[in-house]
């Protein structure tokens, strides 16, 4: 049982990455390639305060969502001034520069060595120790990151971040401020983002920056891919998906380094047919 509340626990924290990463690249259409860049500062704020100044982790969880807001805003407002290719490759950049900080500030980071011992939460005198608690936990905080997301994009706002992915030109002709919506989406999906970096911090109890570098957002990129761009819905069954094949590889017995291969070789082929047959991703309204 506990090893598929640990799946479950994992899958959630996918979950709310590729929600909010979906704010972004499927309703907004903009390319991001620095989504785990706020997955870490979550994280990481989340473990400096609770290792190092005792902050309970609701408390710490509020401030970890400052602390990636404020990183968004001011990247975000490098980004806003790029569009399509060049939107992606600075994006990039900046994910490389946050990981290159984690792996270096080692006074603050303890670099390579990553921040072990991270408390599990607790609240009113209740600690979230045991496997239950913990998929509890995600899942309140999955529904408050899925409703906030659907309120979002069921608004005004939300039809103005469509009509920017389909024509932002003409949006700029009838006076929308057009820089300052994909401003304001892109620091919404990274305050998201770092609830998944805050939850999974305390979850596993220690994370170190390998956890945060480029692959990982090219991995949560791919999740809603796969699930489908502009689909709230479609991004959670992309990480049903992503996160459940490599255990089901691992019930056929293989060594777990040719387990690991294979998975690999299965995302490739699925992306390559999912581009070939169905650019749109299993649910989505968008080809990438």
């Amino acid at each position: 049982m506990d090893y598929l509340l640990h799946i479950g626990i994992i899958f959630l924290v996918y979950a709310i990455l590729g929600v909010s990463l979906n704010l972004v690249v499927g309703y907004t259409g903009l390319l991001s390639v620095t989504h785990a860049a706020f997955y870490g500062i979550g994280a990481y704020a989340t473990a400096l305060l609770l290792t190092n100044f005792h902050v309970g982790f609701f408390i710490s969880l509020v401030l970890a969502i400052c602390a990636a807001a404020i990183a968004a805003f001011f990247i975000g407002i490098v980004l806003s001034r790029f569009r399509g290719d060049y939107y992606a490759l600075v994006s990039l950049g900046f994910n490389v520069i946050v990981f290159s900080v984690l792996l270096n500030a080692e006074s603050i980071t303890r670099g390579p060595l990553g921040i072990p011992g991270i408390p599990r939460p607790e609240l009113f005198g209740i600690e979230f120790q045991s496997h239950g608690a913990m998929f509890f936990l995600a899942l309140v905080l999955f529904v408050i990151v899925y409703g906030a997301a659907r309120f979002l994009v069921r608004s005004d706002f939300g039809r103005a971040l469509r009509a920017i992915r389909e024509d932002e030109e003409a949006l700029l002709v009838f006076g929308y401020h057009t820089r300052a919506y994909k401003l304001f989406v892109f620091v919404a999906a990274a305050a998201m983002a770092s609830v998944a970096g805050s939850l999974f911090a305390v979850y596993v109890t220690f994370i170190d920056p390998k956890t945060f570098a480029l692959f990982e957002s090219i991995f949560i990129l791919s999740l809603i891919i796969l699930g489908g761009l502009g689909s709230l819905r479609g991004a959670v069954v992309g990480a049903f998906v992503l996160i459940l094949v490599p255990e089901m590889l691992r019930s056929f017995g293989f060594p777990s380094d040719i387990a690991g291969q294979m998975r690999e070789l299965l995302y490739g082929f699925v992306l390559v047919v999912l581009m070939l047959y169905r650019s749109e991703g299993m649910l989505g309204e968008y080809k990438m």
